[in-house]
């Protein structure tokens, strides 16, 4: 029987404590949770059943939460669409519409949690030399490639955990030329921070900094998990990779529980 790693964030509300400048990014790490609590629920019942509240078992009802939420919430699968459009003609699925075969596939972790906190980029001879390490810079098949960067060990109130190493065009298409078809990271995107990649786009007026990594992606088959976690219990390759993202129309992107298989 395989042993199954959870990879997937818990979401919960905004702790008090998150600090102001990073509220931009508020609303794809925390979800708005209300939570309904039985005496709630009893109300709720009472109203639907035209009920007193001693018909029900020990005068309590159900509890449930209201949800308010973005697409690209805590863990989760970008979908093509996601990073632009092509032409008039070629369109590249919404999540909905990717194939679920294309979202069970073997993986692999690569550790970069040496850059943790630094905002680093994540070269091409960085990735190579992984690669090399674990004898995967030729693919047979289609492959997942995970990025460990140490940023879901660190606190989110943390401001460490925002300034997470990433990728940049070069290293995306590095990867999508070896033949991985999802890159997936633990931080809260592939890309460097939005800063490091403004401040670059500024000094050099090269449009390649904005955004590089996901828009290497454009025109490809090719998914991003974002917000992963508990990259550490994996083994450097020889597992599967489970993401299924819900369900949502003509959508970019959609929260998932991502988990791995370990034989």
């Amino acid at each position: 029987m395989s042993k199954i790693v959870d990879l997937t964030r818990t979401l919960e509300n905004r702790p008090d404590d998150f600090p102001a400048m990073f509220k931009p990014l508020e609303r794809i790490l925390f979800p708005k949770i209300n939570y309904i609590d039985h005496a709630a629920g009893a109300t709720i019942m009472m109203q639907i059943f035209n009920c007193q509240k001693t018909d029900l078992p020990k005068e309590s009802g159900w509890a449930e939460e209201d949800l308010t939420i973005s697409s690209h919430l805590g863990t989760h699968v970008d979908a093509p669409w996601h990073y632009g459009p092509i032409d008039d003609t070629t369109k590249y699925p919404f999540i909905d519409q990717v194939p679920l075969e294309n979202l069970y596939l073997k993986g692999c972790v690569l550790d970069f949690t040496n850059l943790s906190g630094t905002g680093s980029l994540i070269t091409v001879d960085m990735l190579q030399e992984k690669l090399d390490e674990i004898g995967l810079t030729h693919l047979n098949e289609p492959m997942a490639i995970l990025l460990n960067t140490g940023s879901s060990e660190i606190p989110v109130v943390d401001f460490k955990h925002h300034n997470y190493p990433g990728l940049d065009k070069d290293s995306a298409d590095y990867l999508v030329k070896t033949g991985f078809t999802i890159i997936g990271t633990d931080a809260t995107g592939i890309d460097r921070p939005f800063l490091h990649m403004a401040n670059d786009f500024h000094k050099t007026n090269d449009k390649r900094h904005i955004w590089g990594a996901h828009f290497a992606l454009q025109g490809k088959d090719v998914y991003i998990l974002q917000q992963l976690t508990n990259l550490k219990a994996l083994p450097v390759k020889n597992f599967k990779l489970a993401c299924f993202p819900l369900k949502l129309k003509q959508a970019s992107s959609a929260p998932a529980r991502i988990v791995a298989f370990l034989d």
